[in-house]
């Protein structure tokens, strides 16, 4: 073997086995993109130091023993080769940086090497303030997918759709960059446009989309009412605070309503996750006790549980949690929770299927890894991973008109039909009232596309069937006869 190559290969097997010994920091236990608590250990010990504060030597096991000496003299030897023979000079820690994110990047599409820049990036995804387009995306066969485009993004008012596949960035292929590459590409100056190249789903020639960069300023929260007595809360995301937005948004909704309600439709379609304990939050303030989610992994600190504390905030409002598949990660867990303690009906379209967790883990002070080291598991046991969350009720997404239809006629419009009983007053309260209606209907005009929203008014017809069962069990539990019958 050539001294180089021996040298190489001596320098490697030290390298590894000095790595395999030392603990490395984890991040808090939350989905993805969280923020790196360096002070807290992988394996729930502190690192080994002298004194003086240096590292110990430790004497460290046969190489052979611990990596596969074949195949370490295999990537020295494709190392050497490259080195002597590409068109291109490369320098060695070039090669190493390309060799540690091709050895992350081949375990799944959420395991990536983070260079300098990219624990800035992960804070300010969670954090609710960045820069770029909007969009959440994950690596598929060297292209990058869309998970979702967030609400009220360049990205999605550009048209942007779960499911699309981007392919060039300004004309440049986006094959062969790493998923860190591609977004770093589509990040730039606020103001600033980028060209996408995507292919969609049904059509046949690839679309041209240009986006406008800005400042991404995320609101997880929204709410209003979708008519009296029936709420709507939307999550495009989950954030540090989100469950704390949560609780005082609804708290806000219902004492506009009157301190009461019937139904509440929760949206979480195209929610491609956030932090973890936002969604566990969320699904506390809902759930009166029980497992809400737990993870299992290799390692200590990848095995995790949380359960909810006793107290329903919604107190057994029903609620139906509209899913597709953009909801990805949290927001699947959140659902999965829900579904499996039968607090929430589930509607909708299967879920994208995101159940893994991943640890930050630091090498150094400038750069890290983001590792796969765990599965999320549903309340029943269920794994989200690549199966995802499926709705009990499934309900494709559809453009709901109104169908024009000519002059309706009736019984009331027969010469000499009969009356049906009622005092003028009390036929002349009704046609009020539905003038009365008439009125609240071109107040809310700017409700327009909502209610062309087909998933959600199938959500609240359901609510609206759910409160009025409930409202006829009532009379026939405390009203029965003698002989079983109800009174109303």
């Amino acid at each position: 073997m050539p001294q180089t190559r021996l040298t190489l290969l001596t320098a490697l097997t030290l390298a590894l086995g000095v790595f395999s010994a030392l603990p490395v920091g984890a991040a808090d236990p939350q989905e993805g993109d969280g923020t790196m608590d360096p002070g807290q250990q992988i394996d729930g010990e502190p690192p080994i130091t002298n004194q003086e504060g240096g590292t110990i030597e430790m004497e460290l096991a046969d190489p052979e023993e611990q990596l596969p000496l074949d195949d370490l003299r295999k990537f020295t030897e494709v190392f050497e080769r490259i080195k002597r023979g590409y068109v291109e000079e490369v320098s060695d820690r070039e090669l190493l940086n390309k060799a540690i994110k091709g050895m992350l990047s081949g375990l799944d599409p959420h395991s990536a090497y983070l260079e300098p820049d990219a624990f800035s990036d992960l804070q300010e995804s969670t954090s609710g303030e960045f820069g770029g387009l909007g969009i959440e995306v994950g690596m598929e066969d060297g292209f990058v997918r869309v998970i979702a485009p967030i609400d009220g993004t360049p990205a999605q008012e550009a048209g942007i759709q779960a499911g699309d596949l981007i392919v060039e960035i300004d004309g440049t292929p986006i094959k062969g960059m790493s998923l860190e590459e591609a977004v770093k590409e589509m990040r730039g100056e606020p103001g600033s446009t980028i060209n996408l190249t995507i292919r969609r789903e049904n059509e046949s020639a690839p679309i041209e989309v240009e986006i406008e960069r800005a400042v991404i300023e995320v609101d997880s929260i929204r709410t209003r009412m979708l008519e009296a007595d029936y709420g709507y809360v939307r999550i495009s995301q989950f954030q540090q605070n989100t469950g704390k937005d949560f609780a005082a948004a609804y708290e806000n909704m219902v004492e506009e309503n009157g301190g009461k309600l019937r139904g509440m439709v929760l949206d979480l379609r195209n929610n491609p996750g956030g932090v973890l304990e936002a969604a566990v939050e969320v699904a506390d303030s809902l759930l009166n006790e029980g497992r809400i989610v737990y993870t299992e992994g290799r390692i200590e600190s990848s095995q995790l549980s949380f359960d909810a504390s006793e107290g329903d905030m919604a107190e057994n409002v029903p609620i139906v949690v509209l899913i597709n598949s953009g909801s990805a990660s949290a927001s699947e867990i959140l659902a999965g929770a829900l579904q499996d303690h039968g607090r929430a009906v589930i509607m909708g379209t299967d879920s994208f299927g995101k159940g893994s967790v991943q640890t930050v883990m630091p090498l150094g002070d400038n750069y890290g890894i983001k590792l796969t080291t765990a599965r999320y598991y549903t309340p029943d046991g269920r794994s989200i991973q690549a199966k995802g969350i499926e709705p009990d009720i499934q309900v494709q997404q559809a453009e709901l008109k109104d169908v024009q239809s000519g002059k309706r006629f009736s019984e009331a419009d027969l010469r000499g039909h009969l009356g049906n009983g009622q005092q003028p007053d009390e036929q002349n309260q009704g046609e009020q009232e539905d003038n009365g209606d008439s009125e609240k209907t071109r107040e809310e005009a700017e409700e327009e596309a909502a209610r062309r929203d087909y998933q959600l008014r199938s959500a609240l017809n359901l609510l609206k069937g759910m409160s009025i069962l409930n409202r006829k069990e009532k009379p026939q539990s405390s009203d029965a006869d003698s002989n079983g019958s109800g009174s109303e």
